[in-house]
């Protein structure tokens, strides 16, 4: 119920009634809001427990889309996307295998194909001299 509601402001509210109420009325002020938030959690609770009843099984049925939509609170687009699009891969980008080197830190100069299907050999591209500009590729652009 007070999810959002944190130690700070609690104490804020704390100080504000002991200006506003006095000490003298702030401990009968904070057991009447006991009293009353206590009575809202039964009267919820008998409210529940009386569906529950009156409906039977159904009700576990109304309840589970209620459960899904619950977890959409920690729905993360990035994660779900990248799940789907990657299926769980681990290194969907093949960086783990960059400069030659495979998932277990050998050197890709053994003659063993790469996981890529490129064989350990192939030739890596020279690094561009300072001031050289990039290839440009028009169908890629």
């Amino acid at each position: 119920m007070f999810e959002s509601v944190g130690w700070g402001e609690i104490l804020i509210i704390i100080v504000a009634g002991l200006f506003i109420l006095g000490p003298e009325r702030l401990p009968e002020a904070a057991s009447w809001v006991a009293k009353s938030v206590k009575k809202v959690r039964d009267f919820a609770t008998g409210a529940k427990t009386q569906l529950r009843e009156e409906m039977g099984p159904e009700f576990d049925q109304l309840r589970k889309p209620l459960e899904d939509l619950r977890g959409l609170r920690n729905f993360d687009p990035k994660r779900v996307v990248t799940q789907h699009l990657f299926d769980g891969d681990s290194d969907p980008l093949g960086l783990n295998n960059v400069n030659g080197t495979t998932n277990g830190g050998t050197n890709g100069s053994n003659g063993a194909s790469k996981p890529n299907g490129y064989p350990a050999t192939a030739a890596q591209p020279e690094p561009l001299k300072p001031g050289e500009r990039p290839p440009v590729d028009p169908d890629a652009t």
